[in-house]
């Protein structure tokens, strides 16, 4: 006896049944139609990049500390940069969240 002999003694196999698929024909709306419901399903726009970019302008240490390494890297040195650009990060993103939330609904 197998093991899966032992557990199919236990254990009961199901079977799936076949399902009946109906297909329905749906209307083609008018153009119009269409574009008015597009027009009414627009997204707002997003506050994220705005209140990113006016916190960022509150770590100017930071952000030249990040300039100072990337030109280094252009210059040819063998360094990277995501220590100044995590920390430049980190600053933005304090700034950034309370602002953030605020403005979810």
């Amino acid at each position: 006896m197998g093991l899966s002999e032992f557990l199919s003694s236990f254990i009961p196999t199901v079977y799936a049944e076949e399902e009946v698929v109906e297909v329905v024909e749906v209307e083609e709306q008018p153009a119009e139609e269409v574009e008015e419901e597009e027009e009414e399903e627009e997204e707002p726009e997003d506050p994220k990049e705005a209140i990113m970019e006016e916190c960022a302008k509150q770590c100017p240490s930071l952000k030249h500390h990040l300039d100072e390494c990337n030109e280094r890297v252009e210059n040819g040195s063998s360094e990277n940069c995501i220590e100044e650009f995590f920390h430049y990060m980190h600053c933005a993103d304090e700034c950034a969240a309370p602002k953030l939330f605020a403005t979810t609904k």
